[in-house]
């Protein structure tokens, strides 16, 4: 099988299925998984500085055989290295532990702290040639249009989150007037509100004789986003790139459109005890307040 791919604003070939590690746990799980991930056909591998899961990543891209110019490989710098010169220690780092000598993706994993001085990083490197593309992360419409206001490239990419549950058709079309491709974090939910046991999924999929995991990828790919789908099982894998041979219809479309409950399964990236908790914590309010 051919993947599919989406083509970045600068020109860039994306994989249009990846294959993301969040939560997979390292002691060897995370080394095989990306080996079986591989195996399977995905190409697109997801790893991040916070997961701290990036040097089994590694090992296994190192042992897998798959020739670097057909992978795909994106890391993201986390809150705690934001700014210009802690974002390049940390892109250093995570190159290390990858293995790597370039980087496919690279992103902002969050909109918080020193924000615009990891985007001057992000842009040197990918001057430098040491990342082919630069993006962001849970970054709503407005921190977008605001980044690629006063800076020189506009992201191209951003990681939301985006299931049946929380489809974010307006933020989506934001990423579209700018040209930034969108990307697909958590596309199951993590099977919260009973995803895979809906009675619409389950009947559209019992239509093309596919499961519901493969209708909501199908989806997700049919609007044009990029899905990271996990698991550690291979023939869950196998059955999450299976997803190129069927099309929904577009009257199957407007029914998964109308499960929309138009919230996170997750967290709310505006709610400051969200930014509490991933932006490091409180505020040191008597000391600050001088």
């Amino acid at each position: 099988m051919t993947m599919p791919t989406f083509e970045l604003s600068n020109g860039v070939q994306i994989p249009a299925a990846g294959f993301g590690v969040f939560q997979v746990e390292n002691g060897g799980t995370t080394k095989q998984a990306v080996l079986d991930a591989l195996a399977a056909g995905y190409r697109l591998i997801d790893t991040a500085q916070a997961y701290g899961n990036e040097a089994e990543v590694g090992e296994a891209l190192a042992e897998s055989g798959v020739a670097r110019e057909d992978l795909f490989v994106t890391t993201k710098v986390w809150v705690s290295s934001a700014g210009y010169d802690a974002t390049m220690q940390a892109f250093t780092e995570s190159l290390q532990k990858l293995q790597l000598d370039y980087l496919d993706l690279y992103l902002i994993h969050q909109p918080y702290g020193d924000v615009f001085g990891s985007w001057r990083a992000l842009e040197d490197l990918r001057q430098a040639g040491k990342v082919r593309a630069i993006g962001v992360s849970n970054f709503n419409a407005d921190r977008l249009v605001d980044l690629a206001q006063h800076n020189a490239i506009i992201p191209q990419v951003n990681q939301i989150e985006v299931n049946p549950w929380f489809q974010q058709e307006d933020e989506y079309q934001w990423n579209q007037k700018l040209k930034v491709q969108a990307e697909a974090w958590a596309p199951f939910a993590e099977g919260r509100h009973h995803l895979f046991t809906n009675e619409t999924l389950q009947r559209i999929a019992a239509a093309h004789d596919k499961q519901v995991g493969q209708v909501v990828l199908r989806w997700l790919y049919q609007r044009g986003i990029v899905s990271l789908a996990k698991t550690v099982h291979p023939a869950r894998m196998e059955e999450n790139l299976a997803i190129f041979d069927f099309d929904l219809s577009p009257v199957e479309m407007q029914q998964i459109t109308q499960l929309d409950r138009h919230e996170s399964a997750f967290f709310d990236h505006r709610d400051p005890a969200t930014v509490i908790d991933l932006g490091g914590g409180m505020p040191d309010v008597a000391a600050k307040a001088r």
